[in-house]
């Protein structure tokens, strides 16, 4: 007979080994909710890649770096794509887009929540209060009963959209399947503001339906300025005494009367600007256009390029003056609303840094809006944002510009700065509007449109917090001093 090996006994665990546990159980404890974030979103990404990369979904032209530049488009919803979507996706790869859109837009904080409770169990109060906090600068806005509410809206929203896209804007899409499914999918990309279109020339084929038009923008414009703010809108539709009465208006909160003037204020000068700017443009796209149509697609592209990405024009440098492109890239900068589905360092932000210029020129020592003193917080929170993304924004300009970013033929096209700067500023900002250079880049220039997609949506305060977790706030004082200025 074989002798049977003696058993092991079932002593105490090694100190080494109960060394590595609790150093595994600490680490999941204090992972911070920006960690968890960013751990989510490449999960996401790493698994849409294989997803729409499977034959089921796309064509043998779309491998895995293809789909990953979509997948990390529509998760950050900004609409850059290097395929064409109607005709290299098939139903159930355009299914995904979607589905990948509505994760990115509405559904990733929903994921990063379940993923750290699953993680980490229960949560302290620190740890809730962190988590609603991160959802607010993320651009979702609360958790629980809160993120259903969100939900319920955007449903409503997108379907009544679908519905009146299907029975009076897209008429020219005879088979009733096909444009149903066309009007929800622009309708989940709009309000999502992403910006991906089922065809290649985007939505130009419709820049004189005013329907399309008027349906699409205003599903931007909505989801670009949050849910809290639609849904105080709708809590006090009575005290506003409807459309009629602008002094309504003293019944909401500060920063919804902040996101309501600067968003009208920006989509006016915007399209007044486009008007003005492209006077000068001659020979550019607007010039064979009458009066009416001017100003239907100066309007829509004033809404889209602050976050959504939609184009009714052909966008390159020579359809547009550059003094048009850079006042793109101004609006692409400033983006959407705080807990809206945009991108950008965000309306408020935009505005807080507008009041303490005034409140500089008054001679104030504090920033007032609207008979309102905004904390000091705020305002070293605005000038942070600000000043990094913009920092960034010309870092990724830099990277793009280092390597040969073409395909490295003699036939690729060289880009100006401009061009460049302009892509990098869609990537960043979440918007997806392309001059053309998005396709004819490498795969370095990718790469690094990649990364600025990814941080734009994240924020680059949120990325940084997770890159160096929490930092307990210093109880330090120091003594003042003055500095020219």
């Amino acid at each position: 007979m074989a002798q049977q090996r003696p058993s092991q006994p079932s002593g105490p665990a090694s100190p080494l080994s109960q060394l590595l546990q609790w150093r595994r159980q600490q680490w999941r404890k204090h992972l911070t909710v920006p960690q968890f974030t960013l751990m989510t979103g490449l999960l996401v990404i790493a698994g849409g890649t294989l997803v729409l990369a499977s034959p089921a979904c796309s064509l043998d032209s779309v491998g895995l770096w293809e789909a990953l530049f979509t997948v990390t488009s529509a998760i950050t919803v900004t609409g850059l794509s290097i395929i064409d979507v109607g005709r290299e996706l098939t139903p159930l790869g355009q299914v995904v887009l979607a589905g990948l859109i509505l994760t990115g837009g509405l559904g990733l904080m929903a994921i990063t929540t379940f993923l750290q409770g699953f993680v980490q169990g229960r949560s302290g109060l620190r740890q809730r209060l962190d988590k609603g906090r991160s959802l607010d600068e993320f651009g979702v806005g609360g958790i629980g009963p809160t993120f259903h509410s969100i939900l319920r809206t955007a449903s409503w929203v997108m379907a009544t959209g679908t519905l009146i896209l299907f029975c009076f804007g897209f008429n020219d899409i005879r088979d009733p399947g096909q444009r149903l499914w066309a009007s929800l999918f622009h309708c989940i990309s709009a309000y999502n503001n992403a910006g991906f279109g089922l065809w290649s020339d985007n939505l130009v084929h419709y820049k004189g339906n005013v329907v399309v038009n008027g349906v699409i923008g205003s599903l931007i414009v909505i989801g670009g300025i949050g849910w809290r703010v639609t849904n105080e809108l709708w809590s006090r539709r009575h005290q506003l005494g409807g459309l009629r009465q602008l002094g309504g208006l003293r019944h909401l909160s500060l920063h919804t009367r902040l996101v309501l003037r600067s968003t009208a204020s920006l989509i006016a000068l915007g399209a007044l600007g486009l008007l003005f700017t492209e006077q000068f443009a001659p020979d550019g796209v607007m010039a064979s256009l009458d009066l009416w149509e001017k100003l239907q697609v100066t309007v829509f592209q004033s809404i889209t390029t602050r976050t959504a990405g939609f184009n009714t024009v052909p966008l390159s440098i020579s359809t547009l003056s550059d003094a048009g492109l850079l006042l793109m890239i101004a609006l692409m900068f400033i983006g959407a609303s705080p807990g809206g589905t945009g991108g950008g360092i965000k309306t408020t932000t935009f505005a807080i840094l507008m009041g303490a210029t005034r409140s500089t020129l008054e001679g104030r020592s504090d920033v007032v809006i609207r008979r309102r003193q905004i904390p000091g917080e705020l305002v070293l929170k605005a000038v942070g944002v600000t000043l990094a993304s913009g920092l960034f924004v010309l870092l990724l300009t830099l990277l793009l510009g280092l390597g040969p970013t073409t395909g490295g033929t003699p036939q690729a096209p060289t880009f100006t700065f401009l061009e460049k700067l302009f892509t990098c500023m869609s990537a960043f900002g979440t918007v997806g509007l392309d001059v053309g250079v998005t396709a004819n880049l490498n795969r370095w220039g990718q790469l690094v449109l990649i990364v600025g997609m990814f941080t734009g949506r994240l924020g680059v305060i949120l990325l940084l917090s997770a890159l160096y977790g929490r930092r307990p706030r210093s109880r330090v004082g120091y003594p003042r001093e003055e500095v020219l200025i």
